[in-house]
């Protein structure tokens, strides 16, 4: 950052100053010689570059490794995504991306009442939730999971072949009863806003008596829990 600001006429020593950074710490990394994985990284950019030109730039991570392998390199796939990424190019994917987060406009949309402050000071106090996808052999399967951001567990989880509401509620409920969560606990359940129709929302204290069924989904109260 600080050469690409000094390319464009500024002084290293206002750039540092703003980024809290010393001028001879700069220096310094500049006189150092670089690392051997850094020396292997610009060695291989330059084939990853290569092999995905000459496949009509549709080669993802996984085929380049082989082509990589093939001419006798052996590396990582997780290497050649890193360097993917830095060099900005990506393969080509077959068929629609898929997406778990599609935002229902005419959803209510609760207050945040992590204010992107995502922390814990103890279980059970912030859970939050996501989905993904994964791709197998008979297609594609969904996961929703619960996590507790004290403690990097995932306290809850289900598998489906469908995004539809009852995928992140059985998640949620696995998570309730894996934890014994007891109404005045006072936890937090965040998620974003989804595409699984009523669980469009984005934080609440599941109470265990807030959450229940309605038409055409589900209804989550945003509501305290007594004496939380």
């Amino acid at each position: 950052m600080i050469d690409h600001l000094r390319e464009r006429g500024l002084g290293v020593d206002p750039v540092c100053r703003v980024l809290e950074l010393s001028p001879s710490t700069y220096f310094a990394r500049k006189k150092r010689p670089k690392s051997a994985r850094r020396l292997r990284d610009e060695q291989l950019m330059p084939l990853i570059e290569e092999i995905h030109a000459e496949s009509g730039a549709t080669y993802g991570a996984r085929r380049i490794t082989r082509a990589l392998r093939r001419k006798g390199i052996e590396v990582a796939r997780c290497t050649v995504e890193r360097l993917m990424r830095e060099l900005g190019i990506e393969g080509v994917i077959r068929g629609q991306r898929r997406r778990t987060t599609v935002a229902e406009p005419s959803a209510p949309r609760p207050p945040d009442l992590v204010d992107r402050d995502v922390t814990a000071s103890r279980p059970d106090q912030l859970w939050v939730a996501d989905m993904t996808y994964v791709r197998t052999w008979p297609g594609w399967v969904y996961v929703a999971f619960v996590l507790d951001v004290y403690s990097r567990m995932i306290v809850g989880w289900q598998v489906a072949n469908h995004m539809r509401t009852e995928l992140p509620l059985d998640a949620l409920e696995m998570a309730l009863w894996r934890r014994r969560i007891k109404t005045e606990s006072g936890l937090i359940h965040h998620s974003d806003r989804g595409s699984q129709g009523g669980f469009n929302w984005s934080s609440q204290h599941p109470d265990l008596g807030g959450v229940r069924r309605g038409y055409g989904g589900l209804e989550f109260e945003d509501q305290r829990c007594p004496g939380g």
